[in-house]
């Protein structure tokens, strides 16, 4: 995997590219804006990690630019700025993801692998198990024959399930990456539990073979039930 990371911090940057060499990515550092453009324009990437506050051109005009000339590479965003104001800004940018500093290694690693198992799957466009049949570019659900009618909230929820198919999928993961919700006061899980009901009920009520299965005391898994 290829990652361009943009930090003018050269302390950050070379903690996080050591730290992210070690786990067998090959990272590219840009010390500028200017730099970072120049190697967006001449290489493909497998993600951006992209600090706000830069010499010259800032993160967000970065993101701007690429996200107007259609580039949906997967894009974590660095700053210190932690209001929710900014919070916002940077996701209706074009963001993928929000990373305040300080941050502990550890978590930029699990939530750049969280964005590029959520890019892996979006690139196909579309992904199947048994006959349920998802297309990520035009937000259709298919099982069988039938077109399955979802809410927005729903149809991302039965995208991140498919993404770890015959995994399990605890209540505290569907927070983060659905809700995009942390370290919450009350946890999501009646909001979460309500959601799953809701999608089970329109995608396994009309089928012998039920997909979307709870394990008791830990989470949830998609996959066929056995016969």
């Amino acid at each position: 995997m290829k990652i361009l990371l943009i930090e003018d911090d050269s302390k950050t940057a070379r903690a996080v590219t050591a730290g992210l060499n070690s786990e067998d990515f090959e990272t590219v550092w840009a010390k500028t804006g200017e730099e970072g453009f120049y190697l967006l324009s001449a290489s493909t990437f497998d993600a951006l990690i992209l600090d706000w506050m830069l010499p010259g051109h800032t993160g967000i005009e970065i993101l701007k630019t690429l996200r107007g000339r259609g580039d949906r590479t997967p894009v974590l965003l660095l700053t210190a700025r932690d209001t929710v104001e900014d919070r916002v800004a940077g996701l209706n940018t074009g963001a993928d993801d929000y990373l305040v500093k300080p941050f502990a290694f550890a978590e930029l690693l699990a939530r750049l692998r969280a964005l590029l198992r959520r890019s892996g799957l979006k690139e196909s466009n579309g992904t199947q198990v048994a006959d349920l049949m998802i297309d990520l570019q035009r937000r259709r659900v298919t099982r069988g024959k039938k077109e399955v009618d979802l809410t927005p909230r729903e149809f991302d929820l039965l995208a991140y399930l498919m993404s770890q198919h015959g995994q399990i999928v605890t209540r505290e993961m569907l927070a983060r990456e659905v809700w995009r919700v942390e370290n919450r006061a009350t946890p999501l899980d009646n909001v979460i539990d309500v959601h799953i009901a809701h999608l089970r009920r329109k995608i396994d009520a009309e089928s012998d073979r039920k997909l979307i299965q709870t394990v008791r005391g830990v989470g949830f898994v998609l996959q066929p039930e056995e016969s």
